[in-house]
């Protein structure tokens, strides 16, 4: 288990933004199960949802620089509840899963140029002797306005998209898994992107985000949402 409590370039637990993060989460929590699940929360509804956040840099997946912008997609808010995770004794890892969003933004579709999501992350924690899957991604509220419940972890199920929304329409329908890595693997994730959205599509999203400044140069939480 070392690999999985081990603090990287990436997983900086070790950081004292990282450290103040997991102890005020965890609070008095002393199993682990509870302090999972306290994490896992504090990360899904404290760390917003946005799609347009930096990918194609390290330090774009590191924990205490997620916590230092408080929005990211769901890879880096993957990555810092794995280290917040690490940080609280409790082995964990990255995970990776293809899925087709039936539930987008118009806004993010033509961005995307498809409705599938390649290298989706998510976090595996080791709890009670197996890995568990938690999915911390979508902010509560951001739920609440595409209509489908917040997704919820207990420590000991797995946590994963819901099939469908509120009204029974299709939500999150997962195609591939990619496996767990003990770390984020930056190069294979944006080689992933270019060949599934198009290399000059993607180097598109890093030429704009260059001449960008810190703030979100889109609002995904007021575009138009696709039903």
């Amino acid at each position: 288990m070392r690999d999985y409590l081990e603090a990287t370039a990436i997983l900086d637990w070790d950081h004292p933004r990282v450290v103040a993060f997991a102890r005020e989460a965890a609070g008095d929590a002393t199993d682990p199960v509870e302090k999972a699940v306290r994490l896992y929360v504090a990360v899904r509804d404290g760390i917003r949802y946005d799609p347009y956040s930096p990918f194609y840099r390290p330090e774009h997946y590191r924990a205490s620089e997620v916590l230092r912008r408080g929005r990211s997609f769901c890879i880096p808010k993957a990555a810092l509840l794995c280290a917040v995770a690490r940080c609280q004794g409790i082995p964990a890892r990255i995970g990776f899963a293809t899925v087709k969003n039936h539930l987008a933004t118009r806004q993010l579709l033509d961005y995307l140029g498809s409705n599938v999501f390649v290298y989706h992350g998510y976090t595996e924690l080791y709890l009670e002797g197996r890995w568990v899957k938690a999915t911390p991604a979508f902010n509560k509220e951001l739920c609440e306005r595409h209509g489908t419940e917040p997704l919820d972890f207990d420590g000991r199920s797995d946590s994963i998209f819901h099939a469908y929304n509120k009204s029974r329409q299709k939500f999150m329908e997962y195609l591939e898994y990619h496996g767990e890595y003990a770390d984020v693997p930056v190069e294979i994730i944006v080689d992933a992107w270019k060949a599934a959205y198009g290399a000059e599509r993607v180097q598109g999203w890093i030429d704009a985000l260059e001449g960008a400044d810190d703030s979100p140069r889109r609002i995904f939480e007021e575009e138009d949402v696709v039903r």
